[in-house]
């Protein structure tokens, strides 16, 4: 992964993925990536047409940040749950309206493969539970029970609301991606020891915990967590 030098700017708007590392980590192709970031010209009887970016890319860079890395990561599983790109065109521009919010990753957004929802946290409905505004609905209000998967993925902070660092799924909690720590690198969680250092002296060591433990200090569960990690990201 690359890190771009900035100055003055909140680590979790820098760019520092390239499509290539952020397609690699929510399990998107990079051109794919690319067309949600960046948008993409096509041509139409006789014309050239433009397509916008389905994501409000932070900055101009051809870098993503991590709240880009956490808005592809909520597109794609919206997608794997059947909901359309032009759905979520409109349903995050009618959450700018409501919010004033350019990211999926600054509240939490729900699917349950009909609708997106938007997560209110002062509502008229707080003593039925966490009560969910269906975008696109004209304001429904809605208690959804099994959509919440993603979120327990996503660490939000308390004050702002936007994600804060990423736990990807299969792992345990022991992986995140936090973009304060090893500049956004995925890393063991708790000790800025990156997978991908790990992985590698695991197969330099000829595919032995042992000398991995010793060398990094770290618990076999942590180890083997970091190992089926990145041999994931590399299927």
């Amino acid at each position: 992964m690359h890190q771009l030098e900035t100055t003055g700017q909140s680590p979790l708007r820098q760019p520092a993925y390239l499509a290539a590392e952020a397609a690699r980590l929510v399990g998107l192709s990079s051109g794919r990536v690319h067309r949600w970031l960046q948008g993409y010209s096509y041509a139409y009887r006789d014309e050239r047409r433009r397509q916008e970016p389905v994501i409000r890319h932070s900055g101009g860079s051809s870098y993503a940040s991590f709240l880009d890395l956490v808005d592809l990561l909520f597109v794609r599983r919206f997608l794997d749950h059947g909901i359309s790109l032009q759905t979520l065109r409109k349903a995050l521009e009618e959450a700018r309206e409501i919010l004033g919010t350019d990211h999926f990753a600054r509240q939490r957004f729900f699917t349950d493969g009909r609708g997106v929802f938007l997560a209110v946290k002062e509502s008229a409905k707080a003593d039925e539970g966490e009560a969910m505004m269906k975008l696109l609905s004209g304001g429904q209000w809605v208690i959804p029970d099994v959509i919440k998967a993603l979120a327990d993925e996503i660490e939000f902070d308390s004050s702002t609301d936007l994600a804060q660092r990423w736990y990807p799924p299969d792992a345990d909690r022991r992986v995140v991606v936090d973009p304060a720590v090893s500049f956004g690198s995925p890393s063991v969680a708790g000790t800025g020891i990156t997978t991908a250092n790990v992985y590698d002296l695991y197969v330099a060591e000829g595919r032995k915990i042992g000398p991995v433990r010793r060398w990094f200090g770290l618990e076999t569960d942590c180890i083997e967590a970091a190992i089926c990690f990145e041999e994931r990201m590399a299927a």
